[in-house]
């Protein structure tokens, strides 16, 4: 049974889904896991979402460890929280002694992960962007691939590292944005600048908002098949390196029949070619 923690910063219902489908998963028999701990850089009272998302760890009597990132670094007089990483991070150690879980998940963690955390635990960050793909946040990704005018898009799960976004690739999955459904959305927003589109529309411009719909409905299904890959033994890590069962290094695996697979059966449907 693969011991999970879980690292979030629970913002929103994309933080809330992720943890409910692996918990569901968990609950029906299908994924063999159990998750240890969950950590939020909120503290109860700090924003409406964490406090949701807070209300979501409790109703399902799972441990619940905060410490507010805000407050620490105002609390050091800090002014960026670059600053006082390191001390933080040794703090949330310190808070999650005891634990010992044998892979932890980054799911909607929006603080970088500093060099003692990720030598005390095997951790997976999920990233809306392919292996090669942009870096940043996934408002970030999008806008760079309108402004790179890309043909497709992805997102992967990978090991967390020193190097954000860039630790060696696990699983991923691709899907076009081109085609019958992205076409008329391309030319909606041909001969403008990011810029320009950013001022007029924001993250409304449909072209964006279908971007974002596409990969969103996907990573679900990813980190839960990911954490399947670890539950049983077909994906494990050795030192930093991603292995196969036996122990060879891998390149990530492509996720896309699975994927595409489980939006079927759950009515996610597929994009049109």
């Amino acid at each position: 049974m693969l011991k999970l923690g879980w690292f979030s910063t629970g913002r929103g219902e994309g933080s809330q889904g992720l943890l409910r489908l692996v918990h569901d998963q968990i609950v029906s028999g299908s994924l063999p896991a159990t998750i240890e701990f969950v950590f939020c850089n909120r503290e109860p009272g700090e924003a409406e979402g964490s406090d949701q998302f807070h209300a979501l760890v409790n109703s399902y009597g799972l441990p619940l460890v905060t410490l507010s990132s805000q407050r620490f670094r105002r609390e050091r007089g800090a002014r960026t929280f670059e600053q006082v990483r390191l001390d933080f991070d040794r703090e949330v150690l310190r808070r999650l002694e005891g634990f010992a879980p044998d892979l932890c998940t980054l799911a909607g963690y929006m603080l970088y992960t500093g060099p003692e955390l990720c030598r005390r635990f095997t951790m997976i960050n999920l990233h809306p962007a392919l292996p090669t793909g942009p870096i940043g946040t996934w408002q970030e990704v999008i806008w760079q691939l309108i402004q790179q005018q890309a043909t497709e898009t992805g997102a992967m799960i990978h090991l967390a590292t020193e190097e954000w976004d860039r630790g060696p690739a696990i699983t991923y999955f691709s899907f076009p944005i081109r085609g019958q459904t992205f076409d008329p959305l391309w030319e909606q927003a041909a001969g403008r600048t990011v810029d320009e589109l950013k001022a007029a529309h924001g993250e409304e411009l449909p072209l964006f908002q279908w971007i974002r719909q596409e990969g969103a409905k996907r990573e679900q299904p990813l980190l839960v098949e990911t954490i399947r890959a670890f539950a049983t033994g077909k994906v494990k890590v050795a030192g930093r390196q991603v292995t196969d069962a036996q122990g060879r290094p891998i390149s990530a695996y492509c996720l896309n029949e699975e994927i595409e697979g489980w939006l079927k059966r759950h009515g996610g449907g597929a994009l049109p070619k």
